[in-house]
């Protein structure tokens, strides 16, 4: 059967990157790979290993600090324990929540958005 493997997002600052996703976001770095020659490096990050679920693959073209997201892309989506508590763990390492916790319009699923230093917006959902 398939299985999802990764999402790639293209960052402009992997060092800045990297940081947001294990220190604010609370991942692992799993691996990286710097290939000079093509101009580009790649890290994955992750909350489990690579064959246990899908991560998150940042790709840093040498030269390049800012990308136009466009309007197509929407946002990645994590299942937390506690939205509420999420946020605050975010906010107080200095990420910035764009939309609190509480109830999905017309509904009672609870979730939030953060996004990351390159625009990147993160659901956050209340697993139940």
């Amino acid at each position: 059967m398939p299985r999802m493997l990764h999402t790639m997002l293209r960052v402009g600052d992997m060092d800045r990157s990297v940081k947001f996703y294990t220190e604010v976001m609370g991942m692992k770095l799993l691996r990286t790979t710097d290939r000079p020659d093509q101009k580009y490096t790649l890290a994955f990050v992750g909350y489990g290993t690579e064959d246990e679920q899908a991560v998150i693959e940042l790709t840093y073209n040498y030269g390049t600090d800012k990308y136009d997201l466009g309007t197509a892309f929407g946002h990645t989506a994590f299942a937390v324990d506690d939205v509420y508590k999420t946020c605050e763990q975010v906010k107080a390492k200095g990420g910035n929540v764009t939309r609190e916790a509480g109830p999905v319009k017309g509904g009672n699923t609870v979730i939030a958005f953060v996004q990351d230093p390159d625009g990147y917006k993160i659901e956050l959902i209340q697993s139940h």
